[in-house]
């Protein structure tokens, strides 16, 4: 267990994204290679990363898209940025009457982290086309970004549509979002107005590191935080959790432990924050073996949490092909 600087549980993100800023040290250690995924102090990055060639092979601001629509013949799904504590409130009036929230209380919905279909804030939106409020979540400086009403009005093989505008009824639009079959989701920028290019195709990526919205459960009601960890990213793999001495880790592993395809499989806490020290503790005995696309395995364990300043959001892990 290895102190590190915080991240954790955070409503809100701080900091800016250049991609200038993007260095990705790696070195061999003990037969294993070292990565960092520095999605920065402010927590503001997205991170595609490749275990295959230990290299982060995309980068984005968590402030570049607003939603994911799901590509594939018969993809239907769109979800929420989750790494801006977005959510959605499915409203019962028309169109014209959606303009403003409230009496909504605690019936917003967040896309809970572990991917699952049947837990989406939008739901099958298919049934009914129903009218959302849409919560568009917090920016990097932590200030609310407002609310807007969408509805999701067609799909098919090729393309989604959908309309959106302010509550008030201004601004309105409406968007054809064009699916990619290279991609497992594409994603649309409301301010932009079109999709932007956020997500690498199938193949080229495993993991995605970034802050997304964790749902607690304790106390009640039910309360959605920012935490900063790893995702799938929809990238096909699966993931198996042990605890152990990862030197002792092997192929055989595999056959003893069950694999996941959650989203969150790997997570955020393989740190926990100490209010004595208030610093964070890597547990590098918490061990994953992940399975990317192509059936290769991977074993991998996190090692720190700070940069070489001292900066929290560096999270640091060994990786060893098995």
């Amino acid at each position: 267990m290895k102190a590190i600087h915080a991240m954790g549980v955070a409503a809100i993100a701080l900091g800016g994204c250049m991609k200038e800023e993007l260095p990705v040290p790696k070195h061999a250690r003990g037969g294993a290679v070292e990565c960092v995924a520095p999605v920065g102090p402010g927590y503001d990055r997205q991170l595609w990363f490749d275990l295959g060639t230990y290299s982060v092979v995309a980068m984005n601001s968590k402030m570049d898209w607003d939603l994911a629509f799901e590509c594939g013949d018969g993809g239907w799904q769109v979800r929420l940025n989750y790494a801006r504590l977005m959510r959605a409130h499915h409203s019962n009036v028309p169109w014209e009457q959606a303009a403003d929230s409230n009496g909504f209380g605690n019936t917003w919905k967040i896309d809970l982290p572990n991917g699952s279909t049947d837990s989406l804030a939008f739901g099958d939106w298919r049934q009914g086309n129903p009218i959302f409020v849409l919560d568009m979540g917090y920016d990097i400086s932590g200030q609310p970004m407002g609310l807007r009403k969408v509805q999701f009005t067609s799909v098919d093989a090729d393309n989604f549509q959908f309309r959106t505008a302010n509550l008030g009824g201004t601004d309105e639009h409406v968007f054809t979002v064009q699916k990619d079959a290279a991609r497992a989701y594409v994603h649309f920028s409301l301010q932009a107005g079109g999709t932007v290019q956020i997500a690498p195709p199938l193949g080229t990526y495993d993991m995605v590191f970034s802050q997304y919205t964790e749902q607690f459960r304790p106390p009640d009601p039910y309360q959605a935080y920012l935490v900063t960890g790893a995702v799938n990213g929809f990238s096909g793999v699966r993931v198996a959790k042990l605890t152990g001495n990862f030197n002792e880790v092997t192929l055989a592993d595999t056959l003893a432990h069950p694999f996941t395809t959650d989203q969150d499989a790997i997570g955020y806490d393989w740190k926990e924050y100490s209010f004595d020290s208030g610093l964070y503790e890597v547990y590098s005995n918490k061990v994953y073996i992940v399975q990317d696309r192509e059936g290769y395995f991977f074993k991998l364990h996190f090692v720190d949490y700070y940069d070489d300043q001292g900066l929290r959001g560096s999270p640091t892990f060994e990786v060893v092909p098995l």
